[in-house]
């Protein structure tokens, strides 16, 4: 599966790092190289792009102002030297946050979780998504089948845009629902919304930190309109 990748970024040393990276991943293909979102905004009208490598710091419009205007985005993976603009990725629903300079296995951490998402796209079936409730489950029509998923075995719901991703114990699955279509199925007790892109099983939290929630591994973050109430929610199950 061949994905096609734009770079935008006004650093050429930062660009050709990139690229070289690329060369090593046979299906990771650079379609084109853009200084400012000037140059990046023809390019994504003349291309069709899987995902995109934005800088923040850039001239004319930084990489977050270019991305709040774009309509229908493609995955996008932040790259930059400013480790506090990591929460508003979350918030922009980027997919990863490189923090320069960054190694060729953290570059592949990164081009993975993209691969993997345009998979999932690409097989969860479009049409007819809707989910059945009963008891303790729910059925999910996903890559041309319908899956029964238990609520037990739910961690956290990410949403997609038009899709959602539902990450299980052993397994993950993507769906056309809407975030809000698949809070309303779910169990008021256990699970909670932390952010418009993030449901979390409440079972499955191991820690709360800052805007950050930890399940498996995993750091989610709390949306600003979010945090007040699920802090509140979280404060009464303190130990005195």
């Amino acid at each position: 599966m061949e994905i096609k990748a734009l770079i935008i970024d006004d650093e050429p040393l930062a660009q050709n790092v990139i690229k070289q990276y690329a060369l090593k991943l046979p299906d990771l293909h650079i379609v084109d190289t853009c200084n400012d979102a000037i140059c990046a905004h023809k390019a994504l009208l003349a291309f069709d792009i899987d995902v995109i490598f934005l800088d923040i710091n850039m001239p004319k419009m930084s990489g977050i102002s270019f991305l709040k205007n774009l309509k229908n985005a493609p995955l996008v993976i932040f790259t930059t030297a400013y480790s506090e603009y990591a929460l508003e990725g979350y918030e922009l629903n980027a997919i990863d946050y490189l923090k320069k300079p960054f190694s060729f296995e953290r570059f592949c951490k990164a081009y993975y979780k993209a691969e993997e998402l345009i998979q999932l796209h690409k097989n969860a079936q479009a049409p007819n998504s809707v989910s059945i409730t009963a008891n303790d489950f729910l059925f999910i029509k996903s890559n041309k089948k319908s899956v029964k998923v238990k609520f037990s075995e739910i961690l956290y719901i990410e949403g997609l845009g038009d899709y959602i991703k539902i990450h299980l114990t052993d397994n993950k699955l993507v769906t056309n629902l809407s975030m809000k279509k698949i809070f309303s199925l779910l169990p008021e007790n256990q699970f909670y919304r932390t952010h418009k892109s993030f449901i979390i099983s409440l079972d499955k939290v191991d820690s709360v930190e800052g805007n950050m929630v930890s399940i498996n591994g995993n750091k989610l973050p709390i949306g600003n309109s979010y945090r007040q109430d699920f802090l509140s929610f979280v404060n009464r199950f303190l130990a005195d």
